[in-house]
């Protein structure tokens, strides 16, 4: 495994949009342009743009990765853990036995985000498999973080699928939350670390949502998918 660990800081800046983003981030990512065995995978939805820009510059086959925030029941918008591809679900076990939630609430919400997030991968794809990140580089991009929930579910799931190694790369967050991988992932690239974040959407001229046909569309024109 390689036993990089860095955290690559420019000056606070703002971007035009997601694809600006994605090319800043690719010439930091230089080092692994044209290297065999590498991956891009990006977190839809809104990552799926910077990942595209970041896998055309390194010459790297592109797919999408998919994390659903597991809301408490009565409160969606507080995440008690998270469903990533591949079925892995992380809890936050404090969250869950401080609100009480019952096995029975536990299962329906995650039967109902894994619904959505099966739906999500059959509409991204059309029918192709995922990409095998199986002793590969693998280089996890999203178009910020802001608490880094949704890139640690993202990490710890992937663990699973035993890549050689993993690189968490994005264009702008705090620098707390870059460096809470430094010992998850082999290589933190954050372009951008504002001393001052309020939310990921405030570094983005134009941060518009990402729909669903734009994934799709995306994927459909990225590099061709190697085995």
């Amino acid at each position: 495994m390689m036993a990089i660990r860095s955290h690559r800081r420019t000056s606070p800046r703002t971007f035009t949009d997601r694809r600006e983003a994605g090319r800043v981030l690719a010439e930091l990512l230089g080092a692994y342009r044209g290297r065999a065995g590498v991956v891009v995978l990006g977190l839809a939805r809104g990552g799926v743009p910077v990942a595209w820009e970041v896998a055309a510059a390194l010459g790297a086959p592109l797919d999408a990765f998919i994390v659903r925030k597991l809301g408490a029941p009565g409160h969606d918008e507080f995440a008690m853990g998270a469903l990533a591809s591949g079925g892995r679900v992380i809890l936050n076990d404090e969250v869950v036995t401080g609100l009480r939630v019952s096995s029975r609430e536990l299962t329906e919400i995650t039967e109902r985000e894994r619904r959505e997030l099966q739906r999500r991968e059959a509409t991204y794809r059309g029918g192709r498999p995922p990409l095998d990140v199986t002793g590969k580089t693998v280089i996890i991009v999203d178009d910020g973080l802001a608490t880094g929930a949704s890139m640690l579910a993202a990490v710890q799931a992937l663990r699973d699928a035993h890549p050689e190694a993993l690189v968490v790369a994005v264009p702008t967050a705090p620098e707390s939350a870059c460096r809470r991988f430094t010992g998850l992932a082999d290589d933190v690239v954050c372009a951008s670390m504002p001393a001052q974040f309020g939310s990921v959407g405030e570094f983005y001229w134009d941060f518009g949502q990402v729909s669903d046909d734009e994934v799709r569309d995306l994927l459909a024109t990225a590099r061709p998918r190697r085995a």
